[in-house]
């Protein structure tokens, strides 16, 4: 079969042929439709820090997926041959399976759940990882209605989803983006936009402007060090939360989360359900080609993403 992999860790990803895999015990094969694109995916590529996960090469990449049962393990099972279903590859060993191949095993206790009858795939493919990490990250911020929330990076997946889920509360976002989106994330919920490219000044005086005291929580999508990061939280009232998902160390005094995602298929669901009422948009921004993926995640990799990027399986 098809799959985009690295043959090792920091090699350039490129499109392969694989054996299909086959399903084990408690799995279900995928016949994939369309894969999503994550920061995660490339990330995989470079190899974990410490080198001490299991992993199998050639390295089949990709994280998020949506398509239809092809085939069932053995033992009890959930789901049938031709259910359409979306999720996350999450089981060990790191590239047995991947979602950027036409076809990938999952455990039926992963994240893996039915796609809704009028969603279409390309849709539910876009969901799984950005859905997940908006929704978790506003729980573990406690951040309710009334109260407000600085995001940076507020244009790539995670960012529209958590801009439209806190918007939703009846929090006041501030969206911290790099260009002029501000009409784009308006739509989805913004208080306020703030280009970053215009410095620091205009997004403490955006900031200022409407929340005197600082926001109530900040979520860093972006920075990797310490300097940035500090920068963004000074932003954030006394008493207040901040989170990152690049691990930027928290400047002293500052209440912190490094987020780590849980994913499950219940939240799958509520995410999917939302959707489906037209409650929560989907942002997919560009639908490619498999082949393209290498050049996509090279993209990625140099920041600025608007919304999800699809690949066509």
């Amino acid at each position: 079969m098809r799959a985009i992999a690295v043959s090792a860790f920091r090699a350039e990803p490129c499109l392969v042929e694989v054996p299909k895999p086959d399903p084990e015990a408690g799995e279900v094969r995928v016949k994939v439709e369309y894969a999503a694109l994550n920061p995660l995916d490339w990330q995989t590529a470079d190899g974990p820090p410490d080198g001490a996960v299991p992993h199998v090469f050639p390295l089949v990449l990709g994280t998020d997926f949506a398509g239809r049962v092809d085939m069932i393990g053995s033992g009890d099972n959930s789901f049938r041959v031709g259910d359409a279903v979306f999720g996350r590859v999450t089981a060990p060993p790191l590239g047995r399976c991947g979602a950027y191949a036409e076809y990938v095993c999952v455990p039926q206790d992963s994240p893996i759940a039915l796609v809704p009858r009028d969603m279409p795939l390309r849709i539910a493919a876009a969901l799984p990882s950005s859905g997940t990490t908006a929704a978790q990250i506003l729980s573990s911020t406690a951040v309710r209605s009334g109260l407000s929330l600085l995001v940076v990076g507020a244009t790539g997946g995670v960012g529209s989803f958590l801009t439209q889920l806190a918007a939703a509360r009846g929090t006041g976002v501030v969206a911290a983006v790099r260009g002029d989106e501000s009409r784009r994330m308006g739509e989805l919920g913004a208080t306020a936009t703030v280009d970053t490219t215009a410095g620091a000044e205009a997004l403490e005086a955006a900031v200022r402007g409407l929340y005197p005291d600082g926001v109530d929580a900040l979520v860093d999508l972006v920075s990797t060090d310490a300097a940035s990061f500090a920068a963004y939280a000074s932003l954030v009232r006394d008493g207040g939360v901040t989170v990152t998902t690049r691990g930027a160390p928290a400047p002293p005094g500052v209440a912190w989360t490094d987020f780590r995602l849980a994913p499950n298929a219940g939240l799958l669901e509520e995410l999917a359900s939302a959707v489906a009422r037209g409650e929560l948009d989907v942002p997919v921004d560009m639908e490619l080609p498999l082949e393209k993926a290498p050049q996509a995640l090279a993209q990625n990799r140099a920041g600025g993403a608007r919304g999800k990027t699809v690949f066509v399986i």
